[in-house]
C-alpha cells in the first residue's frame, strides 16, 4: 500500500512538473491581440489555429479548449475554422474601470500536445460616454459688491472613457459678467472655476443664467451640460430717492382736518429691510404743527384748522430713511386758497335717455339751467363737457345751454354715455358743480359677423367614424340683440350636373347652425382623399341680415391602414416568383437581386424594412434592411444546396406594422453543364436511397428517365440558340438596310425604369445574364457575370454591353433559362424523392 502510495504522488508531481514547463514555453511565445470594446457577439479576433499552428482535425475532435478561468464566458473557440470569437460583448470600463492598460488572459490547453499557450487579448477604447454631471442644476450665490476676479470652483464632470476620448476640456455660454478658467490638476485632471470680470448689479439683473459644457477627444466629440444659476445677493448700495424734488400743493381754507393735501413718494432700488422706507418731518416751523406726514405712506395731511388771513403759504422738508440708515430730503410746499362759499347748481330738463345711433350730428338730447347764488366774479358760471365725449354745451340763452349731438354715433364702440356737466364759478378760488347724464345708444344692425380667423385648417385621421366632430368656427358680431345672433351655413358650389346633383361637401362635411361645430358625415379615406376645401357662411338676424364667408381647409391625415405591395419579384399565377442565379464562386456582398416593394401609406407609414424571415441554408444570405438587396453573406461553400428557398419579410413603419412576404428561389450554378450533372446527381442519389442498402443496383427505369430528360432539355436549347442567332442575324441585316436609307439615330433605351404609385417611386433594378456559345466547343454554357446587377443611369450613363441575344433592348432570362433546362428534371427528383 505505501509503495502504491508513493508511486501515485511520483506521478502527480511528474505531471505538474511537465504542465509547469508547457505553461512556461508557451507564456514565452505569448499570442497578443487587440480589439476595440463594444464588439458584437461572434465578432473575429484572431486566427488562434494559424497562429499556433494547431492541425484543424486536432480542433474538431475537441483535443483544443479554453482552460482560462473566469475569462470563458468572453470568448469562444470555434472548432471548424480555428478562429477565436466573441461569445458576449464586453464592457471595458466595466471590466478595467479608468485603468490605462486593460487585457485579458486565455491560456489555451492543447490535449495532443500536452501543452497550454498564453494568449493576450487587449481591450482597446472607444469613445462610447459621454462626459456628465452629477448634478441637474448649480446654484451659486454671489454678492452684489463681490470684487471682479473672484473665482468659484464649478463641480467637475465625469468621463468613463480614457485618453483621448476621455474628459478634454469645458466652455461657457457667453456671459458679459464672468469667464471660464480651466485648470489642470498635477493628476492630469482638468477642473473649471467661474471668474468674475464684471461687477454684478441686483438691480440690473437679479440672477445670471449660464450653460457649463464638458467635452472629450473622441470622434465624434461628445459633451455633458449643466446649468448654472448666479443668484446675485442684494447690498445696500443704492439710498432712497424721491420721485420730485419739490411737491406743490393746493388748499382750500376750508377743508377738515385729517385733509390730505399731498403724498411724497421715495424709492430704493435695494430689496429686503434696505429697501424699507420710513417718513419723517425734518425742519418744521412754529405753524408747521398743521400739518402731519404719515411715516408709512408719505401722506401730508391737515391735522389743524387753516386760516387764508393768518397764513396763505407753508414749507415743509421732508426726510426719507432706509433701514440701513442712508436718507434723502425733499420740499413739500402748500399754498392755502381762499374759498367760495356758495357753489353753482346745475338742473336738466327735457332729457332724452336713449338716441338711436343713426341719429345726425346737432340731434338735442337735454336742456341744462346752471345757477350761483354768489354775485360778482364768484357768481359767474361757465358750464363745460369733457371735450372727447361726441356731444357740446350750447348756450341758448342766458343760463341756459342745450346739449346737443357733435359726432355720429357708434353703439358697437361705445353703447352707453356717462355724460358728466361741471359748472365752475370764477371766484378765487373757484368753486364747481357736476352733474350725470346716463345716455343708452339704440343698436342698428349695422356690422356684419367677423370670424375670428381669415381661414381655417382642420384635420382628421382616415377611417373616422361617421359623425365625428372635427372641430368648430367662431364667428362674433359686435352688434346686439337678433342682429347679434349668429348662425352657420355651408356654401355648397354649383354643379354641372345642376339642382339634382350632391356636392361631396355636402356629403361629407355637416355644420351646426348655432355652435358652429363641424363633424364627418362619412368615413375618409386618406388614399382617397386627401384634401377638402369648402366655405362656411356666418349670417346675422338682423334686417336685413349681413353675412360673411370664410374658407376652411380640411386634411385628411394617413393611418397605417395598407400593408406593403411587393411588385418585385412579382408573383406568377401558381404562387411561385420565378428563379434567381448566383455562381458559385460569387464572393461575399454579390448581389443576387432586389425586393421591391411600395405602400399607399405616407410619411413613417410608407417606410419599409426588409429582413430574412427563413433560408435553406442560414448565414448564406443576407437582405439589406432598407434597400431590400438579397447579397450572398459568405462564400458558397461545396456542401451548400443547389436550390436555396428564401422567405423575405416587408414590414412598414407604422403603428401597428403591416407587413408582406415573399419567397425567392436561388440556384447557386456556375454553367449549365454543372447545373445538369449536380441534379443528374441527386437524382441517382435518390434513386440509390429508394432502392434500399447501400449493394442496390439503381433502376434503369429511373437512369432512363434522367438520359431522356437531359437530351430533350439540350436538343431543345441548341434549337433555341440556333433560333436566335437566325432572329439576331436577320435584324442585323434589316438594320443595315435601314441605315444605309436613314439620316438620324435611334435613341437608345434606359437601362432602368421606375414604377410610381401614390406619389412613391421604387426603383427597380434590372437583372440580366449573358449567355453565350463557347467557340470549338461542343457543349453550350451560360456565363454569370460576377456583378448582375445594373444602378439607375440615363441613357447617356447607361455602360457599354455586348450585344445580347434576344435582340437590341433583351437579354436571357434566368427564369427561363432554368424553367427551359433544369425544371423536368429537377421535378422529377422531388417527386422520386
Amino acid at each position: 500500500m505505501a509503495a502504491a502510495q508513493r508511486l501515485r504522488e511520483w506521478k502527480v508531481r511528474a505531471l505538474l512538473c511537465f504542465v509547469l514547463v508547457a505553461v512556461w514555453e508557451a507564456a514565452s511565445g505569448q499570442i497578443r491581440y487587440s480589439i476595440p470594446e463594444e464588439m458584437q457577439r461572434g465578432s473575429f479576433v484572431g486566427n488562434l489555429a494559424k497562429d499556433l499552428g494547431l492541425d484543424l482535425k486536432g480542433l474538431r475532435d475537441g483535443g483544443v479548449s479554453i482552460v482560462s478561468t473566469g475569462m470563458s464566458q468572453h470568448f469562444t473557440l470555434d472548432s471548424q475554422s480555428g478562429h477565436l470569437c466573441i461569445s458576449e460583448r464586453i464592457d471595458r470600463e466595466k471590466l478595467c474601470g479608468r485603468s490605462p492598460g486593460c487585457s485579458m488572459n486565455l491560456k489555451i490547453l492543447v490535449e495532443a500536445e500536452v501543452k497550454v499557450y498564453a494568449v493576450q487579448i487587449e481591450i482597446a477604447d472607444i469613445n462610447d460616454n459621454a462626459p456628465s454631471f452629477q448634478e441637474k442644476e448649480i446654484i451659486l450665490k454671489a454678492s452684489e459688491i463681490t470684487a471682479t476676479g473672484a473665482r468659484f470652483l464649478l463641480p467637475d464632470a465625469e468621463d468613463s472613457d480614457i485618453g483621448v476620448n476621455s474628459l478634454q476640456g469645458y466652455h461657457i455660454s457667453e456671459n458679459k459678467h464672468f469667464s471660464l478658467d480651466v485648470q489642470t490638476g498635477t493628476d492630469g485632471a482638468k477642473y473649471a472655476e467661474l471668474v468674475l470680470e464684471k461687477a454684478l448689479d441686483r438691480e440690473e439683473e437679479a440672477a445670471q443664467d449660464l450653460t457649463l459644457t464638458a467635452t472629450d477627444g473622441g470622434d465624434p466629440v461628445r459633451s455633458g451640460t449643466v446649468q448654472i444659476r448666479v443668484i446675485v445677493l442684494d447690498a445696500n448700495d443704492n439710498a432712497p430717492v424721491f420721485s420730485q424734488p419739490v411737491y406743490k400743493a393746493t388748499v382750500f381754507e376750508n377743508v377738515p382736518k385729517g385733509y390730505k393735501v399731498a403724498k411724497v413718494n421715495a424709492t430704493d432700488l435695494d430689496e429686503g429691510i434696505n429697501a424699507e422706507l420710513s417718513y419723517s418731518l425734518r425742519k418744521s416751523t412754529d405753524k408747521s404743527h398743521i400739518f402731519q406726514l404719515d411715516s408709512r405712506t408719505g401722506e401730508v395731511l391737515v391735522a389743524g384748522n387753516l386760516d387764508f388771513e393768518e397764513s396763505e403759504f407753508y414749507e415743509l422738508e421732508v426726510q426719507a430713511q432706509d433701514g440701513r440708515g442712508l436718507s434723502t430730503r425733499a420740499k413739500v410746499l402748500i399754498a392755502v386758497m381762499d374759498v367760495n362759499d356758495n357753489s353753482p347748481k346745475i338742473s336738466i330738463t327735457s332729457l332724452f335717455n336713449s338716441l338711436p345711433e343713426d341719429s345726425s350730428p346737432g340731434t338735442t338730447i337735454a336742456l341744462v339751467n346752471v345757477q350761483d347764488r354768489d354775485s360778482g366774479e364768484n357768481g359767474e358760471v361757465d358750464c363745460s363737457i369733457v371735450d372727447n365725449l361726441p356731444f357740446r354745451l350750447h348756450k341758448s340763452f342766458e343760463d341756459y345751454y342745450s346739449l346737443v349731438t357733435e359726432a355720429a354715433l357708434d353703439r358697437e364702440q361705445i353703447s352707453e354715455y356717462n355724460v358728466t356737466v361741471t359748472a365752475t364759478d370764477r371766484g378765487n378760488p373757484p368753486l364747481s358743480a357736476t352733474r350725470s347724464l346716463q345716455l343708452k345708444v339704440l343698436d342698428k344692425n349695422d356690422n356684419p359677423p367677423t370670424f375670428t380667423q381669415k381661414s381655417y385648417t382642420f384635420s382628421i385621421t382616415e377611417n373616422n367614424p361617421r359623425g365625428a366632430p372635427i372641430s368648430s368656427l367662431k364667428a362674433s358680431d359686435p352688434d346686439w340683440g337678433e342682429n347679434a345672433r349668429v348662425t352657420y351655413s355651408l356654401l355648397l358650389p354649383l354643379l354641372p350636373g345642376g339642382e339634382g346633383s350632391e356636392s361631396p361637401v355636402s356629403s361629407s362635411i355637416s355644420i351646426h347652425s348655432e355652435s358652429g361645430a363641424v363633424y364627418a358625415l362619412r368615413s375618409f379615406d386618406y388614399e382617397q382623399l386627401r384634401e377638402l376645401r369648402f366655405q362656411v357662411q356666418a349670417q346675422d338676424g338682423g334686417s336685413p341680415p349681413l353675412s360673411t364667408n370664410v374658407s376652411v381647409t380640411l386634411w385628411i391625415l394617413d393611418q397605417n391602414d395598407n400593408s406593403p405591395e411587393i411588385l418585385y419579384p412579382a408573383s406568377r399565377s401558381d404562387g411561385s416568383t420565378g428563379v434567381e442565379l448566383a455562381p458559385r464562386s460569387s464572393e461575399p456582398g454579390y448581389l443576387v437581386t432586389k425586393v421591391v416593394a411600395v405602400d399607399a401609406d405616407s410619411g413613417q407609414n410608407a417606410w419599409l424594412s426588409y429582413q430574412l424571415l427563413k433560408a435553406t441554408e442560414p448565414g448564406l444570405f443576407r437582405v439589406g434592411l432598407q434597400s431590400g438587396e438579397i447579397r450572398t453573406a459568405r462564400s458558397v461553400l461545396d456542401k451548400d444546396a443547389l436550390k436555396q428557398s428564401l422567405v423575405v419579410l416587408v414590414k412598414d413603419n407604422g403603428q401597428p406594422p403591416l407587413s408582406a412576404s415573399v419567397s425567392v428561389t436561388v440556384v447557386l450554378a456556375d454553367s449549365l453543364p454543372q447545373i445538369l450533372s449536380e441534379l443528374s446527381s441527386l437524382s441517382a442519389s435518390a434513386a440509390a436511397a429508394a432502392g434500399g442498402g447501400g449493394g442496390a443496383e439503381p433502376q434503369p427505369g429511373l437512369t432512363l428517365y434522367l438520359v431522356i430528360a437531359v437530351a430533350s432539355v439540350s436538343g431543345l436549347f441548341f434549337s433555341f440558340l440556333l433560333g436566335l442567332l437566325a432572329l439576331r442575324l436577320r435584324r442585323w441585316r434589316n438594320s443595315q438596310l435601314l441605315e444605309s436609307g436613314a439620316s438620324g439615330n435611334f435613341s437608345g433605351v434606359p437601362v432602368s425604369q421606375f414604377v410610381g404609385i401614390d406619389g412613391v417611386r421604387a426603383f427597380l433594378h434590372s437583372y440580366s445574364q449573358e449567355a453565350s456559345l463557347t467557340a470549338g466547343s461542343r457543349k453550350s454554357q451560360i456565363l454569370f457575370p460576377v456583378v448582375s446587377c445594373t444602378n439607375t443611369l440615363t441613357a447617356q450613363q447607361a455602360p457599354e454591353k455586348p450585344a445580347p441575344l434576344l435582340g437590341e433592348d433583351s437579354y436571357l432570362n434566368k427564369d427561363q433559362v432554368l424553367n427551359q433546362v433544369i425544371n423536368i428534371p429537377l421535378k422529377y427528383y422531388l417527386i422520386k424523392k
